[in-house]
């Protein structure tokens, strides 16, 4: 058996703008079938003798004339062929292999081409260009309550949505309780689903996809229509079918998901793909993808009165800053004499300019003098960076009494923190968190009262 479980080559999907080709439906069809004969016969009887006399090359004559008449033409006047209908490559090239049991993330803006890659490897869609291998059962949950009938009750689509993913009515029947266990719509499952909410519907959908047991799962932005519970079993569900050995392809816009979740992400980009990584530092490419341009890092010299500020730089281990991971704080300065009394305030600000914390080499260093000398570099190191994901200003004080320096540069948003996974698989939920994230740790243990205590002596 071989151990790859998607293998994509060259692959591309054209769409056609603003054609569009009318269709009938099966009512209409029905109905001129029906009618055609009368048709036809009530037509023969109405042609005239003079229609019948007319040549053939009188009528080619009389149609050409016509077509002439209605042929578009130039500015000069000379015949000229109607503009072809603009096309448009919703994936271009996409080439990609997913090992047997891996679990591929799948990110970037909307209309990047996430979606129909998706439906082509659903076999929704034929591909324009390339070819697609896949290895497996396929379980797909591409858009909320697909195959599910309004009229239907619960109970009754998850028989029929079972059946349209592959599940055979033994199957459904073994998995039936789980199922809505899953989906927390005990109460209704017998009510018809156009009577459910939005979340209810996708509740009920996800856990039939997820209970269908495929070899390969392909998930669709099912996270985000639920709410944070509903999430959390979802991630947890998908943890679990992955550790199974199974395939997971995974499209979310909710990154701490996708770092917690997935072994590699790959970023689609205008319908290519950008690139293809670990999880988080495909995230941080992701992201400065989204921004647009680089944040204002000093890349040259930021002047103060008598002394110049060289390329401050934050550095994360790994390349890039996430919660509760490690960071330096570099700030390389250049003073127009010698000193031997230099000292540095960091402070580090939302970027609307709320002051999260600061940093004081005069706390932090129990060195208060140093040899004459121009440049210096001071660097904190934060162990644990307490912030959540987003972008961060930082405004620098320098002070020497020798040369009589006390002054602050702002550098405007000069560095970001990235979303990765801090607790486990669920991602922080920024209301609770306020503006920073701590370094804590978190037990529980029975209060068991005895008989005796709960006795009150009265004497």
């Amino acid at each position: 058996m071989s151990d790859i479980a998607i293998r994509v080559e060259n692959l591309g999907k054209q769409y056609r703008l603003g054609e569009f080709q009318g269709y009938r439906t099966f009512r209409e069809t029905v109905s001129n079938l029906l009618v055609a004969p009368f048709r036809r016969s009530r037509e023969q009887r109405a042609e005239s003798g003079e229609q019948r006399a007319e040549s053939r090359e009188q009528r080619a004559e009389s149609e050409e004339r016509r077509a002439e008449s209605e042929e578009p033409r130039g500015e000069n006047g000379s015949s000229r062929s109607p503009l072809p209908p603009s096309t448009i490559w919703a994936l271009r090239d996409v080439s990609f292999e997913v090992p047997r049991g891996q679990v591929l993330g799948i990110i970037g803006r909307n209309g990047a081409g996430k979606s129909t890659l998706l439906k082509i490897l659903s076999r929704i869609t034929e591909p324009t260009t390339g070819r697609v291998e896949i290895h497996g059962r396929v379980g797909s949950l591409l858009e909320v309550g697909t195959g599910f009938h309004p009229e239907l009750t619960g109970r009754e689509n998850i028989f029929v949505n079972g059946a349209i993913l592959g599940m055979s009515r033994a199957e459904i029947k073994r998995k039936f309780d789980e199922i809505v266990d899953f989906a927390g719509v005990e109460n209704f499952i017998d009510t018809p689903v156009k009577r459910y909410s939005s979340g209810m519907q996708v509740r009920l959908a996800f856990a039939v996809a997820a209970h269908l047991e495929p070899e390969i799962l392909i998930v669709d932005e099912v996270l985000a229509v639920g709410d944070a519970e509903f999430q959390k079993k979802c991630l947890g569900k998908m943890d679990e079918v992955s550790r199974s050995g199974r395939t997971i392809l995974f499209v979310s816009h909710n990154m701490a998901a996708v770092q917690s979740l997935c072994r590699r992400v790959m970023v689609l980009d205008s319908g290519t793909i950008y690139c293809i990584h670990e999880p988080v530092e495909a995230c941080v490419k992701y992201s400065r993808l989204v921004a647009g341009d680089d944040l204002d890092v000093p890349d040259k010299n930021v002047r103060g009165g008598r002394f110049q500020l060289l390329a401050f730089r934050v550095q994360g281990d790994n390349g890039y800053l996430a919660p509760q991971q490690k960071a330096v704080f570099r700030i390389p300065l250049l003073f127009e004499r010698p000193c031997s009394d230099p000292h540095v305030h960091l402070f580090v600000q939302t970027s609307d300019g709320i002051t999260v914390f600061g940093l004081s080499s005069g706390e932090l260093l129990a060195q208060r003098r140093w040899a004459p000398s121009r440049d210096f570099e001071f660097s904190f190191s934060v162990q644990r960076l307490p912030l959540l994901p987003g972008r961060y200003r930082a405004t620098v004080k320098v002070r020497s009494y020798e040369l009589g320096i006390n002054e602050y540069l702002d550098l405007g948003e000069c560095f970001e923190v990235v979303e990765a996974p801090v607790y486990g698989m669920a991602p922080l939920n920024r209301r609770w968190h306020g503006l920073a994230v701590v370094d804590a740790r978190a037990d529980v243990s029975r209060f068991i009262t005895t008989e005796a205590s709960r006795c009150v002596d009265h004497s």
